[in-house]
């Protein structure tokens, strides 16, 4: 058996072990096994070496690329790399169903995927939709024209357009279902207006993972729960993570505006993922990073801008806030810290996000009740009570 058959079994297996097939859509591993992932994967591949990516190109050496389609069922196999940062990639196995089970798909539908790539997920949900169903698109005319011959050599012809994903695709629209393939801080509204009543838009919000909304029956806005927690590559142009500056960059040389204890074990900030997904959700633009070493937990903290803080473990058994610009992040963090404690220290899954027209906010565990963050560009911002 050639390699990459082999490693797709070997792939689906252990998915099938650790219960990445989702049991309420069986279409999805039948799916997957009738379109496999190398059919969509370029000839060349890119390698993280320690320093930069490097290609493995499938003519020269096939098992190594192989592996890199196979990776494993979390790891996305990148595409693309530009200005030596990865700018498209077949996303990993285990993202794809989860995703795909989150739309509710049915046969029949009308689809609007966002972000064509090598065109792997719309086969995938044109197998499912029927044919003439899905309409992809694709900012890059060089992706779009590579997706559409993988398509149709697959025999599951999608609609490829080389156009900006924000702005959906008008000429297409109403959809029953929309999917974005790449995170987005925001919502395009006209991801909403393109969806009919009653209609869901699954995306990857920003860098913490995916959301399904519904489409309110009066179009006037969407609503739902976080899904998954699977990160993503950002729309281009919106300065996503993988550009973002460094704590390094921003913190800069210069002293600090302040120092202060800190009165609290920073032990959760390192190891609960919920305290961390709380924490990004109620402090805007925050990217953090945390290790231990002899003298306990360290963080560091930023905001892709001007802002950073730093709390530190000292040899005492005490713990340092340092920080500076024009916010105050560690003090954000601490009261952030000290709202989702109160709330009960909630999952990732009891968040969810509202969208209208002129506004969005993200909630946690009552759309109508509990306390809402608005979704803004990086702003500092408080909890809003529910109206």
């Amino acid at each position: 058996m050639p390699e990459p058959e082999r490693m797709a079994g070997v792939l689906a297996e252990r998915m099938a072990r650790r219960g990445d097939w989702p049991s309420r859509s069986p279409w999805i591993r039948e799916a997957v096994e009738a379109l496999p992932r190398h059919l969509f994967a370029p000839g060349r591949l890119y390698h993280w070496d320690g320093r930069a990516y490097v290609p493995v190109d499938r003519r020269t050496d096939p098992d190594a690329w192989a592996r890199l389609v196979y990776a494993d069922p979390d790891a996305a196999a990148v595409t693309q790399v530009t200005e030596g940062v990865p700018s498209s990639s077949l996303s990993c196995a285990a993202v794809v169903a989860d995703m795909l089970d989150s739309l509710l798909l049915e046969p029949g539908q009308r689809v609007l995927e966002l972000g064509t790539g090598t065109g792997w997920n719309a086969a995938l949900l044109a197998r499912r939709a029927g044919p003439g169903r899905v309409t992809s698109v694709e900012v890059d005319e060089v992706l779009a024209r590579a997706a559409r011959r993988r398509v149709d050599a697959a025999g599951v012809p999608v609609d490829v357009h080389v156009a900006d994903g924000g702005l959906g695709l008008p000429a297409g629209a109403p959809y029953h279902r929309v999917i974005a393939t790449y995170a987005v801080p925001r919502v395009p509204w006209a991801w909403v207006e393109q969806c009919v009543p009653g209609g869901r838009i699954v995306f990857p919000w920003g860098p913490l993972g995916h959301v399904a909304l519904t489409v309110a029956p009066d179009g006037r806005s969407a609503s739902g729960w976080v899904q998954g927690l699977a990160q993503f590559m950002s729309a281009r142009g919106t300065g996503g993570r993988d550009g973002a500056p460094d704590y390094a960059a921003v913190r800069g040389t210069g002293p600090a505006d302040g120092e202060r204890p800190v009165h609290r074990d920073l032990a959760p900030l390192h190891a609960e993922y919920s305290l961390r997904f709380a924490l990004r959700v109620a402090v805007p633009g925050l990217r953090l990073a945390t290790a231990v070493d002899e003298d306990g937990v360290n963080a560091w903290l930023h905001d892709g801008h001007g802002s950073w803080a730093s709390l530190t473990a000292e040899p005492d058994g005490t713990t340092t806030a340092r920080q500076g610009g024009p916010r105050r992040l560690a003090d954000e963090v601490e009261h952030a810290w000290d709202q989702w404690q109160a709330l009960g220290s909630p999952g990732p899954r009891e968040y969810g996000m509202t969208v209208h027209r002129d506004r969005q906010y993200v909630w946690c565990l009552d759309p109508a009740t509990g306390p809402r963050w608005p979704v803004g560009d990086g702003a500092p911002a408080l909890p809003r009570p529910a109206h």
